[in-house]
């Protein structure tokens, strides 16, 4: 009898890094014939530790989702509006479907080449711009802003730090000379106290939550600031719920207690930093500045005596400091990153094990991307150059039009960007738009030319996560997709710019980094990467890397760590409550925010792929205060002056406060952002998403008109 021989699949396990969240997890990549069919943490990662949350461990569905951008795309009505390069390149191109053809990758970039040379020819280098660049690897995006400013000698890069942490940047820059994270993780087992303010770090970042939680569970030595109850707070110490847009006055408050109780390191501060004795008094007679300030706020007088003791036990321990986009996505977010660091200073817990400050960065390269010049005022390695136009800038100008292109990577700002209704108009005023992504997302919706690429796990290249630690990816399956750099390449090549763009793979990009960006990663070659792949090496290298930040001598040009005041400005929320405006019964006059949901990252874009993590969240939700429940029911709109969102179904709850809101924003089909309008950042622009007045609207079944 003779048997049928079975061949059992190839089955490779492949380390590399995790594709989400800032925190930069390190992976393994279980394969079976060229398909991810598990990914683990390996028990001595580490970041890891050997645990990943639930998008790390599932969310890999989208690497061959069916939906996947696997062929160039070049919109019909924008070859009907060129016909001169229609005629050039119609041999090339065959019908996709009803809105686009297609051709191959030399086709799709040499379309892209000839309209960005006649756009440069007839409105100048400067009327092109470059949104992108987090979600890829170094590589790319060191790429992406030489293109811009070399190939197509623009100053105008950006990426979604601009919605996110360039108010740490910008803070953490002008007080300590380093707008990055000072202190490795696992420097929370060796802190004395915590302070984690604006950050739902269980949901957002749960690896390092999961840190966080063990010392908090044995030493009960966290303190929890947000305007809402998240689930970290459930294990904290002081769980210090605040009014909207307070974090000045917060953080005001605690140098306040610690400056007239005494509590500060006069050795540290007379032998590291300058201007205290100017902060001191600016502080001390800072008309908001005493928590007993609190006792006035109806609803939150508890906080006076809270503050204090926060305050009191970061002095006297080994203290380490933690935020989110609940401190920078606000009016005064650089200024409050410079309170954090003005209370770093002032009690000596900066520069050594266990006493530092930690920006929760989010996504997976936003440092890197930050590091190697994505940002319109620096080059790579933060050098200083004359400065491009931000963000919220370049879509003012495209509404104005001054700028006639944009090249679009990984970044959709159709989505994630507030104002959305303006930023719609702003596309339809572009003469070109090129997007390279995994999906079509909302931003692709404008695009002239849509280039799939390879997403994080088809390809080698360095990532930097939130505590400046790189790891070096390799592919886990094998892509015929170009990567970022690699369309870059063909473009810039194609403009006449092939002696800047001479790359044949990705090392030869990062050996460019390297002499460019030298401060930081001069000795980040990629055999050292590869030998410590799994722990990752933290910049700036040299010989060897740098765990911890500062530790004789801060980053600024005489080595001191400055002392910057601001005081805080009244408004909002706290201006309605002391002037007996703010409770009521009417549905109008809330005060939203909005946030992330463990399962979804983002725009959801790769996670709703994998069908257990869309189920957990197919929809956006909104959380109100149990005491508004009699208000407007099940289904509501938001209104503000700049738009309005989707019906949105309510969940009533004790960890919102009265009068208040937090909304996910994870689907576009909610319109989340359309409430948020133009106030951002004093210095950096970075968009107001943390408080927004809005109006609730109750509804039935019906959807709003939009």
């Amino acid at each position: 009898m003779m048997t049928k021989q079975i061949d059992k699949p190839e089955r490779k396990e492949i380390e590399s890094v995790c594709t989400y969240c800032g925190v930069g997890c390190d992976i393994t990549g279980v394969v079976e014939n060229n398909k991810i069919v598990k990914i683990y943490a390996q028990k001595d990662g580490v970041v890891s530790e050997g645990k990943l949350c639930i998008k790390g461990k599932y969310g890999y569905d989208f690497v061959d989702a069916k939906d996947r951008i696997r062929e160039p795309r070049i919109r019909k009505t924008f070859l009907d509006k060129n016909p001169h390069i229609k005629d050039k390149f119609q041999d090339k191109l065959s019908c996709f479907d009803d809105d686009f053809m297609t051709g191959d990758v030399e086709t799709a970039t040499g379309i892209a080449a000839m309209k960005l040379a006649e756009i440069k020819q007839k409105y100048g280098g400067e009327s092109f711009c470059a949104i992108g660049g987090a979600r890829t690897s170094c590589e790319s995006a060191y790429s992406f802003q030489k293109f811009c400013r070399q190939t197509m000698g623009s100053p105008h890069v950006d990426n979604c730090a601009r919605v996110c942490h360039s108010p740490s940047l910008k803070g953490m820059k002008t007080t300590i000379g380093e707008g990055a994270a000072t202190n490795p993780y696992n420097d929370i087992y060796e802190t004395e106290f915590m302070v984690v303010i604006g950050s739902n770090t269980m949901e957002a970042h749960p690896i390092i939550a999961n840190r966080i939680v063990s010392m908090a569970r044995t030493h009960n030595n966290l303190a929890v600031i947000d305007v809402r109850e998240t689930k970290l707070a459930k294990l904290a110490k002081y769980n210090c719920i605040i009014p909207f847009e307070a974090n000045m006055l917060i953080l005001n408050m605690m140098a306040y207690v610690i400056i007239d109780e005494e509590l500060y390191d006069k050795s540290f501060i007379g032998n590291r930093t300058k201007d205290f004795d100017v902060y001191k008094e600016s502080i001390l007679n800072d008309p908001y500045a005493n928590p007993a300030f609190l006792s006035k706020i109806e609803g939150y007088e508890y906080l006076a005596k809270m503050v204090s003791n926060i305050a009191r036990e970061y002095a006297v321990k080994k203290s380490m400091i933690f935020w989110g986009l609940g401190i920078t996505e606000h009016l005064d977010g650089s200024y409050a990153v410079m309170a954090m660091t003005n209370l770093a200073l002032m009690t000596g817990n900066i520069g050594k094990t266990g006493a530092g400050l930690m920006p929760l960065r989010g996504q997976n390269n936003v440092q890197g991307a930050c590091d190697m010049g994505c940002l319109p005022y620096y080059l790579p390695d933060y050098q200083n150059t004359p400065s491009g136009l931000m963000t919220p800038q370049l879509v003012e100008a495209m509404n104005e039009g001054q700028i006639k292109a944009l090249l679009n990577m990984g970044e959709d700002i159709m989505h994630i960007h507030p104002n959305i209704e303006k930023i719609d108009k702003a596309m339809d005023n572009l003469e070109f738009c090129m997007v390279q992504e995994l999906f079509m997302t909302e931003v692709t919706k404008k695009a002239d030319i849509i280039i799939g690429v390879k997403s994080a796990y088809e390809k080698t290249g360095v990532y930097v996560n939130a505590m400046r630690r790189l790891h070096l990816s390799q592919p886990l399956v094998e892509s015929d997709l170009p990567d970022d750099w690699e369309v870059l390449t063909q473009m810039a090549q194609k403009l006449g710019d092939g002696d800047n763009f001479h790359f044949k793979s990705s090392e030869d990009v990062w050996n460019e980094v390297r002499v460019e960006a030298p401060r930081r990663f001069s000795g980040a070659a990629y055999y050292r990467l590869e030998r410590h792949r799994k722990r990752g090496m933290q910049w700036p290298i040299y010989h060897e890397d740098t765990p911890i930040l500062h530790l004789l001598d801060f980053r600024t040009d005489d080595g001191l760590g400055k002392f910057v005041y601001k005081q805080y400005d009244l408004r909002g929320q706290i201006e309605e409550i002391l002037e007996n405006k703010f409770y009521d019964d009417s549905p109008n006059g809330f005060y939203l925010t909005t946030g992330r949901t463990l399962p979804h990252y983002n725009n959801a874009a790769q996670t709703k792929r994998t069908k257990s993590l869309y189920d957990k969240h197919s929809e956006d939700t909104l959380f109100a205060a149990i005491e508004d429940e009699g208000k407007f029911g099940d289904k509501v709109i938001l209104k503000s002056e700049y738009g309005e969102t989707e019906a949105l179904n309510v969940v009533y709850t004790k960890k919102v406060k009265p009068k208040t809101l937090f909304c996910t924003f994870h689907h576009a089909k909610s319109r989340i952002n359309a409430v948020f309008g133009d106030e951002s950042d004093a210095l950096i622009l970075t968009a107001r998403f943390k408080s927004v007045k809005v109006d609730v609207i109750p509804v039935g079944d019906e959807v709003a008109c939009g």
